[in-house]
């Protein structure tokens, strides 16, 4: 059946220029979109050259760790003194913390002095515990004697370094609010102990500010979108080995032997996959259920107990949980009836995954080819995010230059200083920024080119099986998926690196945009009315709808240039126009749950399933209308003369 615009094959000849049959897949070729490929090298040479500098002067333990008093990173070995075993920051002296909470004040949290420790200090039961800076000048003890002292040599002072410490200036300062450990930070629980609090006051010491302002001061630093963003890196850093194994081999592992079952049992299996998937639906509304309160009580209450002063429901958010409960309920709704409506569909579908299914049996080295983009995938990633540790941490440990008075004991000049007595922050300047945002879209862009390379693989294998069906069979190699890699490797690394480079273009300015509504949000300069979110999710919904178009006309774009070798943007058109052109066959092979099976069975059988169908086109345009490769079971489902003409009508 040739569509309206003719046989495309006829109207693209082959590389060479001769319009050959039965040879498609080994026609002559030649390099296409190349200087694309150079631009993509350029990139990795540059993303090296950006990894360099961050490994140079990037320190990962800065993204998990605070500053001391002198600028030396928690836990860092080689500072001064020796850290390696002191993690935690505390804040010495209460009232910088309670100054830096009030809202008009010009004291930032950020130059209360700081020092690493062990353990979170606790008030004494029957004294005052005291905790002091590092030994150093007439302080004679030892580092770690200083230690198992529990920071405390209060006794050993002069007459002068008692009376400064009463002031809050040190050396050594009063633990009257107990601290709990919170990523790394000693946080202050803003209720003090009477008896410390007692001792103090006996002592002479002057007013402590008592007030949750000094719990939320500490907690809104903790919780600053910079620290969150800092613990993020940290956590992947700490957690690799448990990424490794549950994000990497473990679904690897499933995932081969998915296609197994596939292979196996892949009548039962669309079956299963839908099944699986409105499970998945109830489950989760289910859960939304709970968490909105209307099937007894919510999961947090038995946990940790109504009665935690932490544990608090607003109504807003209870309002947003039963909204989002009721959402699910529609969603539930919709997946079972849309169930229940595709079964005819399903019944379609699975003839053509048999059809894949058979090839991949086949080729069978197409079960074990996705270990190969796996592991290039998990080496490259290993090295990315070690470099993207460095570069996130890559910033200079600088004095900040406050106008605060915040005087302190000097223990090597031997009084209270006042100058310099700011804390330490970690300073980015712009080019780090830049090299950031640089290693992000280089990340994404190779990402995307790998997992092309695989695509293009696929289909070029699956094609070189439906291509050579019959009496040409010959031409199919012993290693098809090797084959494939060659004429890959050769002749279409430009092609892909144009393809994924526009996929990698349109999800950057989406992000950015995101960003900068984010930003804008935040400053709050953006349009409230209804015009401005109207504006604003339409051009979400826009961009996105096209990034899926891009991404649908690429892995097509994938298939026709491992089929024809031709340039991205021309095999863009082909595959567009075959698709034109025989509608009315594949259109009721059913798109949405291809994409459900495509995302759950993975690329493998994805690409071959399109290979097949975008093959079956080309191959029935050849031959007017009549496919002459496919197999039996594919002619029988896509020929079906009832069927089209029910669709037409």
């Amino acid at each position: 059946m040739r569509g309206p615009l003719g046989s495309v094959i006829g109207r693209y000849p082959s590389s060479d220029g001769s319009s050959q049959v039965g040879g498609i897949i080994r026609q002559n070729r030649k390099c296409r979109d190349v200087p694309f490929l150079v631009i993509f090298i350029a990139l990795w040479v540059a993303m090296i050259v950006n990894s360099s500098f961050g490994f140079n002067q990037g320190n990962p333990s800065r993204l998990t760790y605070g500053l001391d008093y002198k600028g030396n990173v928690c836990g860092d070995k080689h500072a001064n003194p020796d850290l390696h075993e002191l993690e935690l920051m505390y804040w010495l002296n209460p009232n910088q913390v309670y100054l830096s909470g009030l809202k008009n004040s010009q004291f930032k949290l950020a130059n209360a002095r700081t020092i690493c420790l062990l353990d979170c200090p606790i008030p004494s039961e029957d004294t005052l515990n005291w905790v002091c800076d590092y030994p150093a000048g007439d302080i004679r003890i030892s580092f770690n004697d200083w230690i198992d002292s529990n920071y405390d040599y209060f006794e050993f002072l002069t007459p002068e370094m008692r009376n400064t410490s009463l002031q809050l200036q040190g050396p050594c300062y009063p633990v009257i609010f107990p601290s709990v450990n919170v990523f790394w930070r000693c946080q202050y629980i803003a209720h003090p102990s009477n008896v410390s609090l007692r001792h103090w006051q006996q002592m002479g010491g002057v007013h402590i500010n008592e007030d949750i302002i000094i719990d939320k001061s500490i907690h809104k630093s903790i919780n600053a979108r910079s620290s969150v963003l800092k613990r993020y890196m940290a956590d992947i850093g700490k957690a690799w080995p448990v990424l490794i194994v549950c994000g990497g081999l473990l679904p690897l592992f499933l995932s081969v032997i998915w296609l197994l079952m596939i292979r196996h049992f892949v009548a039962a299996m669309p079956w299963i996959t839908v099944a699986l998937f409105d499970i998945l639906i109830i489950l989760v509304t289910m859960f939304s259920y709970l968490k909105a309160g209307w099937i007894r009580n919510d999961a947090i209450s038995p946990i940790i107990g109504e009665h935690d002063p932490y544990y608090h429901v607003s109504g807003r958010e209870l309002s947003h949980l039963r909204t989002v409960a009721v959402l699910m309920t529609v969603i539930m709704v919709v997946a079972i009836l849309t169930s229940i409506a595709i079964v005819r569909r399903i019944l379609m579908a699975t003839s053509v995954l048999k059809v894949a299914a058979k090839v991949i049996g086949e080729v069978q080295a197409l079960i074990i080819f996705p270990v190969i983009p796996y592991v290039v995938l998990a080496i490259f990633y290993m090295v990315w995010f070690s470099a993207a540790f460095h570069l996130f941490s890559s910033g200079r440990i600088v004095q900040n230059d406050c106008d605060s008075s915040c005087c302190a004991y000097d223990l090597e000049s031997k009084k209270v200083s006042c100058d310099h007595c700011c804390g330490y922050s970690i300073h980015y300047t712009s080019h780090i920024a830049v090299a950031i945002i640089f290693h992000l879209f280089g990340c994404y862009w190779a990402t995307q080119f790998f997992i092309a390379c695989s695509a293009t693989v696929i289909a070029g294998s699956v094609a070189s099986y439906y291509w050579a069906h019959g009496g040409t069979s010959p031409e199919i190699t012993f290693l098809p998926v090797f084959s494939s890699m060659r004429r890959l490797m050769r002749y279409s690394l430009g092609s892909v690196a144009l393809g994924s480079l526009t996929v990698s273009f349109v999800e950057s300015v989406r992000f950015m945009l995101e960003s900068i509504r984010r930003k804008l949000k935040v400053t709050g300069t953006t349009p409230d009315g209804c015009i401005g979110k109207i504006a604003h999710h339409t051009s979400q919904f826009c961009l996105r709808c096209v990034e899926w178009t891009i991404k649908s006309v690429n892995r097509n774009a994938y298939i026709m240039i491992a089929i024809t070798g031709k340039s991205f943007c021309r095999a863009s058109a082909i595959a567009t126009e075959l698709i034109m052109n025989n509608i009315l066959r594949i259109g009721k092979v059913c798109w949405a749950l291809g994409y459900i099976v495509a995302t759950l069975f993975f690329a493998v059988v994805e690409m071959s399933i399109d290979t097949i169908i975008l093959s079956f086109c080309q191959d029935s345009d050849e031959h007017q209308g009549t496919a002459q490769y496919a197999p039996p079971l594919l002619i029988e489902t896509l020929n079906d003369q009832n069927e089209i003409q029910r669709l037409t009508q």
